[in-house]
Parts: structure tokens; C-alpha cells; sequence
């Protein structure tokens, strides 16, 4: 999702969030749920510290909404498709 592209990471040198860094991300968030304590500390140094707490705060609230205008209609839900998984031709 490009959206992640709006934060910028540790020293500004590399704004993008990587595939990896996306996946750490999602799994942190799984783990440390809603009212966790330093929540967004937790899940930066679950990845690795490769992003700051206040990136992945940012990182997830521009998520949150896009998943909002997603689903108020507003936005279409993006169509995939499905058929062939596996390949991509």
C-alpha cells in the first residue's frame, strides 16, 4: 500500500516501508492489541527499531483510515483478482 509512503523513517533516508517492515508491523499490532502501554514503542522495537514509535503511530493512523474511506463507500474497495493465483502472467 503506498499510503505508508507518507511517513518518513529514521533520518529521513528511506521514507518507503518495506515489505518486511510491513509484515513486523502487522504482526507487532496483532500481538500488542489496543490499550497496550507505549503500544507504538512496542511495536518500533518489534521491528527492529528500524522505524521510530511516533513513524508507526503515523503509519497505522493513515492505514486506519484509509480502511475508513474504504469502508464508508467513499473510496472503492479495490478489485484483485483472484482467478490463477500463482500466476502471474
Amino acid at each position: 500500500m503506498s499510503s505508508g509512503s507518507r511517513s518518513a523513517s529514521r533520518g529521513g533516508a528511506n521514507p518507503e516501508w518495506s515489505k518486511k517492515e510491513n509484515k513486523l508491523f502487522e504482526d507487532a499490532l496483532a500481538y500488542y492489541g489496543e490499550g497496550t502501554p507505549d503500544r507504538w514503542l512496542k511495536v518500533s522495537r518489534a521491528m527492529g527499531g528500524t522505524k521510530t514509535a511516533d513513524e508507526v503511530r503515523r503509519h497505522y493512523e493513515i492505514l486506519d483510515s484509509d480502511i475508513k474511506l474504504i469502508d464508508s463507500g467513499r473510496v472503492p474497495f479495490p478489485k484483485y483478482n483472484t482467478q490463477g493465483q500463482g500466476t502471474w502472467n
